[in-house]
């Protein structure tokens, strides 16, 4: 039988989609998988709580907290080379930890990444993968269901459709291969909550298929080498 694929999963905030992987997980429908360790980079993330109440080992990680870049600092500069340096100290920190992940998941990660974590963690052979609330090649970034109701209360949504993703994570926001999408219609009379609420309940369901076939693929690829 092969190695299990060994996910960590990274996140942000109440960590909602962290515990529909849990879930997932323990019921085997993300199949011969572990989540190995969660990393957070706000303190005050819920995300913790559900991990310490599921026994996966956490850990904050923070650009200001832990000194690579000075609280209200706006140059552009050092801002740019605070986030060179702390993306190299996590993706070493993933790299060469004692975790060993096959399979990077961000799970409402509020932080884009640079190459100086993108290309350590492809040359590792570490896939990572990302939620994103938008259709492929729209509303890259952030607020993007805010953005997507403001086109449609306009009349400017195409097909009066916006939808969600899973995909590669690369150096180009929100622009990686697509692994999963799922179009979900905008409805008149509906506000901006009410379509939020929407989109997040179909984010855990996807988020569980996309990694379920992602971690397929690597079991896979590591029973052929053994």
């Amino acid at each position: 039988m092969a190695d299990p694929c060994r996910i960590v999963v990274m996140a942000s905030g109440n960590g909602s989609n962290f515990q529909a992987l849990i879930d997932a997980v323990a019921a085997g429908r993300i199949p011969d998988s572990k989540i190995v360790r969660l990393i957070v980079n706000r303190g005050k993330a819920y995300a913790t709580t559900r991990a310490e109440q599921a026994g996966i080992p956490w850990e904050y990680f923070n650009l200001i907290s832990h000194g690579f870049q000075a609280k209200g600092e706006n140059d552009p500069a050092k801002v740019q080379e605070a986030r060179d340096k702390y993306d190299a100290a996590l993706a070493e920190k993933v790299v060469n930890g004692d975790f060993k992940p096959d399979l990077i998941v961000l799970a409402g990660w509020m932080y884009v990444f640079g190459k100086r974590f993108l290309d350590p963690i492809d040359a590792a052979g570490i896939k990572i993968i990302n939620l994103h609330p938008a259709l492929p090649g729209r509303y890259d970034g952030a607020n993007a269901i805010e953005r997507a109701f403001a086109d449609f209360k306009a009349g400017k949504l195409e097909n009066n459709r916006t939808g969600i993703m899973v995909h590669y994570v690369i150096d180009k926001v929100d622009r990686g291969e697509p692994i999963l999408v799922r179009e979900i219609e905008c409805r008149e009379g509906e506000d901006l909550h009410q379509l939020e609420e929407r989109i997040h309940s179909h984010e855990h369901e996807l988020i569980v298929e996309a990694t379920a076939l992602v971690a397929r693929e690597i079991v896979a690829r590591k029973s052929k080498t053994q």
